[in-house]
C-alpha cells in the first residue's frame, strides 16, 4: 500500500479515534465500575463493531442504511434505551454494573453482556456509519487490490480504536481511585450512571 497515503491515514484516523465520542464514554465508565480487565471483553465487541461498519462502508452497505434509516432507528433506541437502562441502576448502586462496597455481593455481568454492549454501540452509531463512508474511500487505492487494502487499513484502524479505549479505560480507573479514596461508593456509582446515560442517551438520539 502506498505509504504517503498511510502516513496521512494513521494521524487522522487515531485523531477522530482519540476524541470524546460513544465509545470512548462506555471504556472510560467500565474502566471505572468493572476495571481495564473486565472492560476488555466490552472492547472485543465494540472492536468487532468497528470491524463490521469499516467492512461494510467500503463497500457501500453504509450508504443505503443512512437512506433507509427505519430499522437502522429502531436498532438505535433499543440500544440506547438498554445502556440507559443500566445507567439508571447504576445510580441507584444496582445491577450488575454498579460498584459494590467491600462487604456486598452480587453478581458481576457476564463476558457476553459487555461484549454486547461494545458491539451494539459501535454498530448503532449513525455518526460512525458516516465517518467510514466519507473518509475511508479517499484512503484508497482505486489501481490496487481492493481487499489487501480493506485489510490492511482496518487492522490499523482497530490498533489505533483499541489504543484509545485502553486510555480511557485506565483514565476511568484513575478517576476511580481519586473518587474512591472519599469512601462513598454512591457518588461513584452515580458518577459512573450519569455518564452511561449519557451514552445511552447520546446513542438513541444521535
Amino acid at each position: 500500500m502506498n505509504l504517503a497515503l498511510l502516513s496521512a491515514f494513521i494521524p487522522t484516523f487515531f485523531f477522530v479515534s482519540i476524541t470524546p465520542g460513544m465509545c470512548m464514554t462506555l471504556a472510560m465508565t467500565l474502566g471505572m465500575t468493572i476495571g481495564v480487565k473486565r472492560a476488555l471483553w466490552m472492547m472485543l465487541g465494540e472492536l468487532t463493531g468497528v470491524a463490521t461498519v469499516a467492512t461494510l462502508s467500503a463497500i457501500g452497505v453504509a450508504a443505503l442504511l443512512l437512506n433507509y434509516p427505519t430499522a437502522f432507528s429502531v436498532l438505535k433506541a433499543m440500544g440506547g434505551l438498554y445502556l440507559a437502562y443500566i445507567g439508571i441502576q447504576m445510580w441507584l448502586s444496582k445491577g450488575k454494573m454498579a460498584i459494590k462496597a467491600q462487604e456486598e455481593g452480587g453478581v458481576a455481568a457476564t463476558s457476553f453482556e459487555l461484549i454486547s454492549q461494545g458491539f451494539v454501540t459501535a454498530i448503532a452509531n449513525p455518526k460512525g456509519w458516516a465517518f467510514f463512508v466519507a473518509l475511508l474511500p479517499p484512503f484508497l487505492d482505486s489501481s490496487q487490490p481492493l481487499a489487501s487494502q480493506l485489510v490492511v487499513l482496518i487492522a490499523i484502524i482497530l490498533c489505533l480504536e483499541f489504543t484509545c479505549l485502553v486510555i480511557y479505560a485506565m483514565g476511568g480507573r484513575t478517576l476511580r481511585s481519586v473518587l474512591m479514596k472519599s469512601g462513598n461508593v454512591r457518588i461513584m456509582n452515580r458518577v459512573a450512571g450519569t455518564l452511561m446515560i449519557f451514552v445511552g442517551g447520546w446513542l438513541a438520539i444521535g
